[in-house]
């Protein structure tokens, strides 16, 4: 697919600019090793109890989501299909992601996959996969 990012040419050198920052935005590697950036945008959290992943995937049928937990990792997976522009438009900025995705997040060694919920609702899918009970914080009280 192609679109023109800007309507009026510019230096070469300030379109280099922006390309460079465009790499380093979408390949700047987070603390688990995975890449920023993708589809479906992901929030991941913990709390004592659970890990929790909110997917942001507006627009796609929950059913065409598959989620999988193998060997310590939560993968998710499908396709979004968006309507294509007229053919006598020209597309000047395509922001919207469309066609299969694929992400994958490694799980904390504490979690019991088995216990994994999932939830969609307004276009967020909801996972919660408790810990174990080993692994959830207890207060001890002094005698």
């Amino acid at each position: 697919m192609y679109f023109h990012r800007s309507f009026f040419p510019g230096s070469i050198f300030a379109e280099l600019e922006r390309l460079q920052r465009g790499l380093e935005q979408t390949y700047d590697p987070s603390i688990r090793g995975g890449l920023r950036g993708g589809f479906p945008a992901l929030n991941i959290g913990s709390t004592p109890q659970s890990v929790e992943i909110y997917a942001f995937a507006p627009g796609i049928d929950p059913a065409a989501i598959e989620v999988q937990i193998e060997k310590g990792v939560l993968t998710l997976a499908g396709e979004r299909n968006l309507p294509a522009p007229p053919k006598q438009a020209t597309l000047h900025i395509g922001e919207r992601f469309s066609g299969r995705f694929r992400r994958v997040v490694s799980l904390p060694d504490d979690v019991e996959p088995d216990s994994a919920t999932a939830k969609y609702r307004d276009g967020v899918l909801h996972i919660s996969i408790a810990r174990k009970e080993s692994a959830v914080p207890r207060r001890i009280s002094i005698q």
